[in-house]
């Protein structure tokens, strides 16, 4: 499937690249040329796309990268999950993965190469999940119960918020490290008593199993970050900037069509387009701006939360990663209409 763009380009000029190809002038020199592909400084950009990263999705389907990176190949790979995209990164499997900013924290703070270029949305993509008909209405009521999360993402950290708030210690509850879609099917299943879900699949069960959301609160949603590793910023910014460009481009398109947003992803999961118009239009807020101040913020709340758990050894440890995982330099640059002019 391939939806036409309805949104018009804003209304600032690409700048034009120099290349500077060896000729001297009046002998072909190539200035204020279209870049081909030797002037790319590399020959394959490895990216990943997710259900939970709509805007991915998008890219994807209109095929902007393709397009604008004459002469790369562009290869893509689906995460599971934040986890998953962390491991990609981790093994250069790819060198721009998605996830949620609590696991880019925890990456970066066990001493995974990876900072942020951009944000690409603020969802509501976490909650605490029942069967229908469950007696448990509520936090503490998860004392003594099987509950399934995906560790390294942020439904396992927002579960482990919610716990904490509610006084409710780890080892009162027995937490079944289950990827996303299995937890969802233990749940159904009756293998497990809650489950800390991820849109689009959480939404998905609430509308087709008839389960409820017990706990909510989108502060404990930490934002969507886009990584890209330390090798790829520096040797390869050329594209990487190309990257965020058509991030911004999708960020317009999806605000500017959402039923055709809804529709890409609805076909990319497999669910129906009412509950990804659930996904988009209730839960997940596009308009988030550049890396920086408000998610280092959301992230010092999570970060003890590591600590205290075992997954990071120390604060200070923390600390240094809170200081150097931001990287803005792309999103300052950022343009979206240099796609696809």
């Amino acid at each position: 499937m391939r939806l036409a763009p309805t949104l018009s380009a804003v209304a600032l000029a690409a700048a034009s690249v120099l290349v500077l190809s060896g000729c001297v002038a009046g002998e072909g020199s190539a200035i204020n040329a279209e870049p081909t592909a030797e002037d790319w400084s590399t020959s394959t950009l490895n990216i990943d796309f997710a259900t939970y990263n709509p805007l991915s999705l998008i890219i994807k389907e209109q095929g902007w990268l393709e397009e604008e990176l004459d002469g790369v190949t562009v290869n893509w790979l689906q995460s599971a999950g934040s986890n998953k995209a962390n491991e990609a990164l981790r093994a250069g499997a790819v060198d721009v993965g998605s996830t949620a900013g609590s696991a880019a924290l925890l990456a970066r703070s066990n001493g995974s190469p990876i900072q942020v270029i951009s944000i690409y949305s603020q969802p509501e993509w976490a909650a605490i999940v029942v069967p229908d008909g469950s007696a448990i209405s509520d936090v503490t009521d998860l004392r003594g119960k099987k509950i399934a999360a995906t560790k390294g993402t942020d439904p396992y950290f927002f579960l482990l918020q919610a716990l904490e708030e509610a006084g409710v210690g780890l080892d009162e509850v027995t937490i079944e490290n289950l990827q996303h879609a299995d937890g969802a099917a233990a749940l159904a299943a009756g293998a497990v008593d809650a489950w800390s879900g991820l849109d689009p699949i959480m939404a998905t069960s609430e509308v087709q199993s008839n389960t409820k959301l017990i706990y909510r609160n989108i502060d404990f949603n930490t934002y969507g970050f886009l990584n890209a590793t330390e090798d790829f910023i520096t040797n390869h910014a050329d594209v990487a900037q190309v990257v965020v460009n058509a991030y911004e481009k999708a960020r317009e398109w999806a605000t500017a069509n959402p039923d055709d947003a809804a529709a890409i992803l609805a076909e990319v999961a497999g669910i129906d387009v009412a509950i990804a118009e659930k996904v988009l239009i209730e839960r997940t807020n596009f308009d988030v701006g550049a890396p920086g101040k408000r998610q280092r913020d959301v992230l010092a709340i999570v970060g003890p939360i590591f600590v205290e758990s075992g997954d990071v050894t120390s604060q200070d440890t923390i600390d240094a990663a809170l200081d150097s995982i931001f990287n803005d330099t792309f999103f300052a640059k950022a343009d979206a209409s240099a796609i696809g002019n």
